[in-house]
């Protein structure tokens, strides 16, 4: 999910790299109030394993965007549908921890922001800008999942209000194909760090590039 966006106008759109937050109280706790949530540096949870929304992740360290990504077997948007922004958010603290060690701490959290593409507002000739949300989904590397990370689809909506509060992780045919592409195609560990070039560089520097990952650098 977390950097990679399939259009699609129902099942959950956490296909590819992901797609990071800023949540209540300490990494991994239960949930809190509003007021500990601006707080916190890493997950928390409700019944253990659903992901309590972050409220200000634009606060966090942003790594990386795309605009009108498209992948193997894929297509572009149609003409009538504009090309999709995705921004990637990272939380602080797992951030300086990367930059120090190359790889990703336990409680990491990245969120991925879906924003359309637009082109009328002066004094705008030709390029493209961020408008207006679309939905918000997560990428969790946290030790009380199966394999150490987990995929949440906090749903779609033109304002954080219409999205969901909590989200329970994918599982089954939903997160089957997260799994895959942030197993097979990912260049650190299962986040595309490919699409985040100040983070691609200290992976190289560190030596923590997954082998047989193809580095054009």
């Amino acid at each position: 999910m977390i950097g990679k966006y399939r259009r699609r106008r129902s099942s959950p759109l956490l296909y590819g790299a992901l797609c990071s937050f800023l949540i209540a109280g300490c990494g991994g706790s239960e949930e809190g109030s509003e007021e500990q949530q601006t707080l916190s540096a890493g997950p928390r949870y409700v019944d253990g394993t659903s992901l309590v929304r972050p409220l200000d992740y634009r606060e966090w360290t942003f790594v990386g965007s795309g605009l009108g990504l498209t992948y193997e077997g894929e297509t572009t948007s149609p003409e009538d549908e504009p090309p999709i922004f995705t921004s990637v958010f990272v939380n602080p603290s797992s951030h300086r921890a990367f930059m120090e060690s190359g790889v990703w701490p336990n409680d990491t959290v990245f969120v991925l922001e879906l924003r359309d593409s637009q082109t009328a507002a002066a004094p705008n000739r030709g390029g493209r800008f961020q408008g207006e949300l679309v939905g918000l989904e997560a990428e969790v590397k946290d030790s009380r999942f199966p394999d150490g990370w987990a995929f949440f689809d906090f749903g779609r909506g033109s304002d954080l209000s219409d999205l969901k509060e909590v989200a329970t992780p994918l599982s089954g045919a939903a997160a089957a194909p997260c799994v895959q592409c942030h197993t097979e195609e990912t260049a650190v560990e299962r986040t595309f760090v490919q699409f985040y070039p100040t983070l691609l560089e200290v992976a190289r520097q560190k030596g923590t590039l997954k082998p047989g990952f193809r580095d054009g650098g």
